[in-house]
């Protein structure tokens, strides 16, 4: 990848589509994940201006004359836009005085929805989009994430036949973990030295920057702390009082830090499943990281865990559910017995359960998770998914596939 051929992402092709029709269009994700490459490429047909908050004359004009400034094009590309909230409030207006497709492409580094000082949400006027880190694929040049669609659309009875189907070179997982999926360290750093000197930079700043600009967090250190806490125990339930009792914050403090992690898109909470919707709201969520090269880096572990392996496979589901034009719900199942399964998908009607195992050999006792919910839930279930380390594809239990990670993901 250069600068002046970009590999193409998986969301712009929706990004793309809503800018013909909304007036305003809405692109966060964790600082680095390719938000200004994927703005600057939409920005050429038909021409835009593109103008960024970072930039201190430009962020002078938004507080002081946001008029002015949304005036200089018929359409603006305005990036990192959570710098100066209240000029959404000026979009609005301008929206409202002369509503026409795809006149303003805004970027921002933390979720504009959640954020305490964002009045404004432009309901009713702004489409939203998350992107997140590149997938393998994307790296690959493909603009895609896994077969996930595929498996929905292929009759069971096929679905070895679509996995054996699929061009993929067997991957090492523990390297795909070390790399992560942010553009620079993925694609450009290959030395794992000066990965993590990348990351130690990327850490540093959002530390000093983002988190005290989106919020009054004074103890750095504590911060810090916690979220290399979160990292150590990714793939586990988020239980907030443990954690601050680990860590030796109160809760109320870890509450208001998680949320400031997740409003920055670091911290992912997958969310348990359950037939009743008010039930998924109010079970203990799982803790995932946005990017798991990060994570690494934060944790400090020297060998990847087989939660890492989770944690690719969910950024992949999150990137392709991301692009869906019906939103997929990526979710976890566990029981008060203690019968479990990673992941689950939930898509039109129809529920795909996935187990992940990090080991090279699966056997019928690695299905035993996804077999239960099958009892379960019956006839809304398409089948199972094991996700493994090995190379065979082979169905392990009755309608629960055992496939090479690689070739879905």
């Amino acid at each position: 990848m250069n600068e002046r051929h970009p590999l193409p992402r998986l969301l712009a092709h929706r990004v793309a589509a809503a800018l013909r029709t909304a007036p305003v269009v809405v692109v966060t994700g964790a600082r680095q994940t390719g938000k200004t490459t994927l703005a600057q490429s939409l920005g050429r047909t038909p021409k835009r201006l593109y103008l960024t908050l970072d930039d201190l004359d430009v962020r002078g004009d938004a507080e002081s004359a946001p008029h002015d400034l949304l005036g200089r094009a018929p359409r603006l590309t305005l990036d990192e836009v959570q710098h100066v909230p209240a000029l959404l409030a000026a979009i609005k207006r301008d929206v409202d005085r002369r509503r026409a497709a795809g006149r303003f492409l805004l970027t921002g580094s933390a979720n504009l929805l959640l954020m305490r000082r964002v009045a404004e949400s432009l309901a009713g006027r702004a489409v939203y989009f998350t992107l997140g880190p590149m997938t393998r694929r994307e790296r690959r040049g493909l603009a895609a994430a896994g077969i996930w669609p595929d498996l929905f659309d292929t009759p069971l009875a096929r679905w070895r036949e679509r996995v054996e189907g699929e061009v993929a070179e067997p991957a090492d997982w523990r390297a795909e973990a070390w790399l992560g999926g942010f553009p620079t360290p993925a694609l450009h750093l290959r030395q794992r030295a000066a990965r993590e000197e990348w990351f130690a930079g990327y850490a540093a700043t959002y530390l000093e920057r983002d988190v005290l600009q989106l919020s009054a967090i004074q103890a750095l250190p504590e911060f810090r702390r916690l979220m290399r806490a979160v990292c150590l125990r990714i793939g586990g339930l988020l239980n907030q009082t443990e954690l601050g009792r680990d860590v030796g914050l109160p809760q109320p403090t870890v509450h208001r830090y998680l949320a400031m992690l997740e409003t920055s898109y670091q911290l992912v909470r997958l969310p348990a499943y359950a037939v009743n919707r008010t039930k998924r709201l109010i079970k203990a969520p799982k803790a995932y990281w946005s990017d798991v090269g990060l994570a690494l880096h934060l944790s400090g572990e020297t060998t990847p865990r087989g939660a890492h392996l989770e944690n690719l496979v969910l950024g992949d589901l999150h990137a392709w559910a991301a692009a869906a034009p019906d939103r997929p719900e990526i979710l976890y199942w566990r029981t008060a017995a203690g019968e479990e399964v990673d992941f689950v998908i939930e898509w039109r009607g129809r529920l795909l359960p996935i187990e992940v195992k990090a080991s090279g050999r699966v056997s019928s006792r690695d299905a035993r998770g996804v077999a239960s919910f099958r009892a379960e839930y019956g006839n809304a279930v398409l089948g199972g998914l094991v996700l493994y380390a090995g190379d065979e594809t082979m169905f392990v239990a009755d309608k629960v596939l055992a496939a090479p990670w690689w070739r879905v993901v």
